[in-house]
C-alpha cells in the first residue's frame, strides 16, 4: 500500500487536529473542518488504510483515530510547518537573555530554560556545562569600585564564575593588571587536582603584599572548579503537563513528574544529541528511557565558539505543538550561543 498525496493530507489533518484538541479524530470531523474535497466515506476508507500502515491508531472501537509514533515521525519529517514567532516573542527572547555585567554562563542557561518553558507552556530541561576536569583557561582581576575587586575565572569547558573580593584600600589599574598576570602565570591550564599546596604557596609568595586578594582567590577557585561531579540538570515548568487534559489521570501525571524528577533519566534523554547544532526530535518509543515512551523530547545543543557545552530542550506528550516548539528552541539557542560568545569575548 503506498502513501499517496490524499493519505498524506488526511494524516496531516489528523495530526493537526489531535495536537490542537487531544481528542481522537473521526472522518466527519476531517470532512467538516478540512476542505479536502472528498466525502467522509472516502476519508473513512483512507483512515482504515492509514491504520493498517501503522500511521494512526484507534483507542476504542467506536472512537476516532489518533496519530501513532510512526505518524508523528512522518509529520515531523515531511509535513510540519514551523510556526513564525510573534514580534513580542522575538523581543522577549532577545531582551531577557541580554548579558548583564556579572552574568555567568550557568545563570544565562538557567534563564534560557525558564524562558523556553514560559514560551512553549511545556516542561523544559537543560544540561548545564560540566565542571568536571575543567582547567583554568584565563583569570581576571578588575576593579568594580574603590574597595571591591571582581575575580573572574574562565575554564576550558566554558564555565565562567565571578566572585567579588572586598579590599581595605584601593588598587591602581596598573597594579591590577600586574596581579592578573601573576595569577594567570600560576594557574592557567591547571585542573583542581593540580592546584596543590606548592602552587598555592607560590601564589601566596607572589601576592605577599596583597593578602586580601590572595584570601579571596583561593576559596573562589575551589568553589568554581570543584563543583559537582557531573553536569547539573535543570528542570523548569514540570506542572505545565497539567495543561494537557490526558494528564488529569493521576497515575499518568505521577509517572511524568517522577520521570522529570529523576536527574539520571533526564541526563540519558539529553544524551542523544546532534552536535551539529540541529534540533533532535525523539518521539514516544524512540526514547530509550522506559517511562518516557509516551513523551516527545525536542532538544538542541548550545555552544561557545562552536564547542558544545550542553543540551537544552522540552519534554511533553507526543502531541506537543512541534512547529511552535522548534521555532522557539531555535531562536533561544541562537541567542544563548551569542550571549555565551559575548561573555567569552568580554573576558578574553
Amino acid at each position: 500500500m503506498e502513501m499517496d498525496e490524499r493519505k498524506i493530507k488526511i494524516l496531516q489533518a489528523i495530526v493537526t487536529d489531535y495536537i490542537n484538541n487531544g481528542e481522537p479524530v473521526g472522518s466527519r470531523t476531517i470532512a467538516k473542518k478540512y476542505d479536502l474535497g472528498i466525502s467522509s466515506a472516502t476519508i473513512r476508507n483512507e483512515m482504515s488504510d492509514l491504520e493498517e500502515m501503522g500511521y494512526i491508531e484507534q483507542l476504542h472501537t467506536s472512537s476516532g483515530r489518533k496519530p501513532s509514533d510512526k505518524g508523528y515521525r512522518l509529520y515531523v519529517d515531511r509535513l510540519m510547518q514551523i510556526t513564525k514567532l510573534s514580534n513580542e516573542e522575538q523581543y522577549m527572547i532577545k531582551n531577557q537573555l541580554i548579558n548583564a555585567a556579572l552574568y555567568e554562563v550557568d545563570k544565562i542557561v538557567k534563564q534560557a530554560t525558564q524562558m523556553l518553558s514560559d514560551l512553549t507552556n511545556l516542561t523544559s530541561i537543560v544540561k548545564a556545562p560540566s565542571v568536571q576536569k575543567s582547567c583554568v583557561k584565563y583569570v581576571q582581576l578588575m576593579s568594580l569600585d574603590a574597595l571591591s575587586v571582581l575575580f573572574t575565572i574562565i575554564t576550558d569547558s566554558g564555565i565562567i564564575k565571578n566572585n567579588v573580593i572586598k579590599i581595605s584600600k584601593p588598587i591602581s589599574n596598573d597594579t591590577m593588571e600586574k596581579l592578573t598576570n601573576i595569577v594567570n602565570f600560576r594557574l592557567v591550564r591547571l585542573t583542581i587536582e593540580q592546584i596543590n599546596l606548592e602552587v598555592i604557596n607560590n601564589l601566596k609568595v607572589d601576592l605577599a603584599s596583597y593578602q586580601e586578594i590572595f584570601n579571596g582567590i583561593i576559596p573562589a577557585l575551589y568553589d568554581s572548579l570543584s563543583g559537582i561531579e557531573t553536569s547539573e540538570v535543570y528542570i523548569q515548568g514540570a506542572t505545565n503537563i497539567f495543561n494537557y487534559p490526558e494528564y488529569n489521570n493521576i497515575d499518568k501525571a505521577r509517572e511524568f513528574l517522577i520521570l522529570v524528577d529523576n536527574k539520571e533519566s533526564i541526563n540519558t534523554l539529553l544524551e542523544a544529541k546532534d552536535i551539529t547544532g540541529n534540533i533532535t526530535i525523539k518521539i514516544g518509543g524512540e526514547n530509550f528511557v522506559e517511562c518516557a515512551r509516551e513523551c516527545s523530547i525536542i532538544t538542541a545543543v548550545y555552544s561557545a565558539s562552536g564547542i558544545p557545552l550542553g543540551s537544552i530542550g522540552v519534554i511533553g506528550p507526543t502531541r506537543i505543538p512541534y512547529g511552535k516548539v522548534i521555532s522557539v528552541l531555535t531562536e533561544i539557542v541562537k541567542e544563548l550561543n551569542d550571549n555565551i560568545a559575548q561573555i567569552y569575548d568580554d573576558h578574553r
